[in-house]
């Protein structure tokens, strides 16, 4: 079944003057976009299981995107595994936490316990 594209009390309704559907703007409300040096991020691993693989997630960075792409490459050629950036979180395929954990902290970021 597909899923529809309007909001289902959008449809076929015209909002007016000033008035928007809530789901069509994504906010990011309490996301600080202040760019920190990575001695001052804490940053945590979760692991999710998608399609059958393991995906292993490290998040939160404060850093520009340009920078987190630049990181992103870095790591992807050290572990020998794919990966991408998602908002202020990098995926990357596999089971690789020890070896990514080793690697951010040669580069100097640190870690929740």
């Amino acid at each position: 079944m597909a899923k529809p594209n309007k909001n289902m009390f959008e449809m076929g309704s015209d909002l007016g003057e000033g008035w928007q559907a809530d789901n069509k703007k994504k906010d990011k409300a309490g996301i600080s976009k202040e760019t920190k040096t990575p001695e001052k991020h804490r940053l945590h691993f979760s692991k999710e299981k998608r399609r059958g693989k393991t995906v292993t997630i490290v998040q939160p960075f404060s850093i520009e995107e340009k920078e987190l792409k630049k990181l992103l490459k870095t790591l992807k050629s050290t572990l020998g595994t794919g990966g991408t950036v998602r908002e202020d979180a990098l995926e990357f395929q596999g089971e690789c936490r020890e070896k990514l954990k080793q690697t951010l902290e040669k580069i100097g970021y640190a870690f929740k316990h």
